[in-house]
C-alpha cells in the first residue's frame, strides 16, 4: 500500500485578477491562507492579483529562509507565516515576517514520546492554524498548543498517544471561534473542540467508524441552518454540528484509508479516497468469513489469527494493517474490518450537502474510479474539477456528471507528488516530490505555462497572497513573487 505522506462551509470559488490593495491586518481570516489548503480547505486562492507563473530560481525568488524539516504547509496572517518543524527530540512552531522572511520568533516543545512514523512522514506534518486571537498547533507527539501571535505560550491540552500505522497528519481548523480537531487513528477515534484562549475542551465525538484516516476537516453553512463540521474518514462522510458535536448526516462507500482534504463547490462535496492497488474497482477478492477462516487455520485453537495463520498472501500483506489493537492476532471485529476494506473501492466521489441520518442512497451524485489520488487533494475550478495522482497523473472532470476531460502527465515535472494543487491568478501549480514544479492554466486541458526545478524534496502545500507564492522544501521556504 502507498502511505501517508503528510491533508473544508459554503464558499464560492473564484479567481480574482484584479483586488484592491489592503494594509496588513485588515482581512479577515477567511480571505487569507491561514488554514492547510486555504480558505475553507479550497486549495483556492480568492485574493491573489498577480502570482508568478514561472518559479525561477534566479529571476523571481524575493526571499529564501532556511528551515528544519516538517511537513507542515505554512499559513499566512496579518503580515506574518507560521510553520512547524522538528529538529532532533524539539517540535518547533516558526513565525517569519512575510515580506522579508526574517524569522521573528520560534518556540520549541519536546518530544513526550515517539509514535509510529512511516519514512514519508514528519512529527510535523499538521499545520497550524491561526486568527487574531492565535497561533494553534497540533504535535501528535505532545497534543494541542495555543500561543499568542506574538509567540507566549497560551494553553497547552495534551492529546494521545497515537496508534496510526502512518502517523497521524490532520491540520486543525477554526471555525465559529472554535478549535476542531479530528484525531482518527487504529482505535477510539474521535472529533473535538476546543476553546480558543483556554484549551478547554467543549465537546468531543466518538468515530468508531474510523480507523486510519489523515484528512482535514472542512466547514459547510447550509443556508438558514446551523455550521457543520465535514469529517471523512474510513468508508463515511460525516457532517456534525459545530456547536455541540451531534451527528447530523452521512454519506458511506468511500474507500477504508481517506487522506485528502474535500472541497465544496455550491451544493455539492468532493472526496477522493485511495486504499491500495487491491481497492481498484476491476479488482475482485473473495474474503472468506471470520469462522471458516478460524476453522481451517487457526492452529494453536485460540479463536484469533496470527500472522503465521493467515490463508493466503493478500491477508498477510494486510495485516498490519489490520491489527488494530496491535496485538499481534486477529479478531473477529479486525477480520470484518479487513472484509470491508477489501471491499471498498478507491474513487473520486461527488455527493450533495445537507440532509439528516444516512443520505448514502440520496446524496451520492457519481463515482469516478481511474487514477484516484491518496494524498494530493482536489481543486474545482467553475465547472472543472482537477486532480493528480500520487504518481502524477492529472485528470480534469466535469463536476456535474464526473466524465474524465483529459488525462495526462505534466510533461517536464514527471514524478510522484505528495503535496496538493492549489490555484491562484488563474494558474495550477503543481510540485512533485523531487522538487520539479508544473504551473498550468485553469482551462480543463491544463495547458502546461511552465516548469522549474528545485532539486529539494517537498511535502508540503504552497500557501499564496496576493501577489507571491510560498513554497516550502525539505530545507527551506521561498517565497516567488514578480
Amino acid at each position: 500500500m502507498r502511505s501517508l505522506g503528510t491533508t473544508f462551509g459554503m464558499f464560492v470559488l473564484s479567481i480574482v485578477s484584479a483586488v484592491q490593495v489592503h494594509q496588513p491586518g485588515t482581512l479577515k481570516a477567511d480571505e487569507t491562507w491561514s488554514q492547510f489548503r486555504g480558505p475553507n480547505g479550497s486549495g483556492i486562492s480568492s485574493l491573489a492579483g498577480s502570482v508568478p507563473s514561472e518559479l525561477d530560481l534566479e529571476k523571481n525568488v524575493k526571499w529564501k529562509t532556511s528551515l528544519p524539516a516538517g511537513h507542515s504547509s505554512p499559513v499566512l496572517f496579518d503580515g506574518h507565516i507560521y510553520l512547524t518543524a522538528s529538529q532532533e527530540d524539539s517540535l518547533l512552531t516558526i513565525c517569519l515576517d512575510q515580506s522579508t522572511g526574517k524569522e521573528l520568533w520560534r518556540q520549541a516543545v519536546n518530544r513526550e514520546r515517539k509514535e509510529t512514523l512511516d519514512p514519508r512522514n514528519n512529527p510535523a506534518s499538521p499545520s497550524p492554524v491561526v486568527n487574531a486571537t492565535g497561533v494553534y498547533v497540533f504535535f501528535p507527539e505532545v497534543g494541542l498548543l495555543g500561543y499568542t501571535t506574538k509567540g507566549e505560550l497560551k494553553w497547552k491540552t495534551p492529546q494521545g498517544p497515537f496508534n496510526n500505522i502512518y502517523g497521524m497528519g490532520a491540520s486543525p481548523i477554526i471555525c465559529d471561534g472554535r478549535l476542531i480537531l479530528v484525531c482518527d487513528h487504529n482505535l477510539n477515534s474521535y472529533i473535538a473542540a476546543f476553546d480558543l484562549e483556554s484549551g478547554k475542551q467543549l465537546w468531543k465525538t466518538d468515530r468508531p467508524e474510523a480507523t486510519s484516516g489523515h484528512c482535514t476537516p472542512i466547514e459547510f453553512r447550509p443556508e438558514g441552518g446551523e455550521v457543520q463540521i465535514i469529517a471523512v474518514g474510513s468508508f463515511y462522510l460525516t457532517a456534525y454540528s459545530a456547536s455541540t458535536g451531534k451527528k447530523i448526516w452521512w454519506v458511506g462507500g468511500l474507500c477504508f484509508e481517506m487522506k485528502s482534504t474535500p472541497v465544496i463547490q455550491g451544493d455539492t462535496i468532493f472526496i477522493n479516497g485511495y486504499g491500495s492497488p487491491q481497492n481498484e474497482v476491476e479488482a475482485s477478492f473473495k474474503i472468506d468469513d471470520f469462522t471458516a477462516v478460524v476453522s481451517q487455520k487457526d492452529s494453536d485453537s485460540d479463536g484469533l489469527l496470527k500472522l503465521e495463520e493467515m490463508p493466503d498472501e493478500l491477508s498477510k500483506n494486510f495485516f498490519p494493517a489490520v491489527d488494530l489493537d496491535g496485538s499481534g492476532k486477529l479478531d473477529v471485529r479486525e477480520w470484518a474490518y479487513f472484509q470491508n476494506s477489501i471491499a471498498s473501492k478507491n474513487s473520486m466521489m461527488a455527493i450533495r450537502l445537507g440532509g439528516t441520518g444516512d443520505m448514502t442512497s440520496k446524496s451520492t451524485l457519481w463515482k469516478y474510479f481511474r487514477n484516484i489520488p491518496q494524498l494530493p487533494s482536489p481543486v474545482v475550478v467553475g465547472e472543472t474539477l482537477f486532480m493528480i495522482s500520487d504518481q502524477g497523473i492529472v485528470s480534469s472532470l466535469n463536476t456535474a456528471s464526473g466524465q474524465l476531460i483529459k488525462r495526462g502527465r505534466l510533461q517536464g515535472a514527471e514524478g510522484n507528488i505528495y503535496a496538493s494543487p492549489v490555484v491562484a491568478d488563474n494558474k495550477i501549480y503543481f510540485i512533485t516530490e523531487d522538487g520539479k514544479v508544473a504551473v498550468t492554466d485553469t482551462t480543463p486541458q491544463f495547458n502546461i505555462l511552465s516548469t522549474s526545478q528545485f532539486k529539494e524534496r517537498c511535502y508540503a502545500t504552497p500557501a499564496f497572497d496576493r501577489d507571491h507564492i510560498y513554497i516550502r522544501t525539505e530545507k527551506a521556504l521561498y517565497a516567488f513573487g514578480k
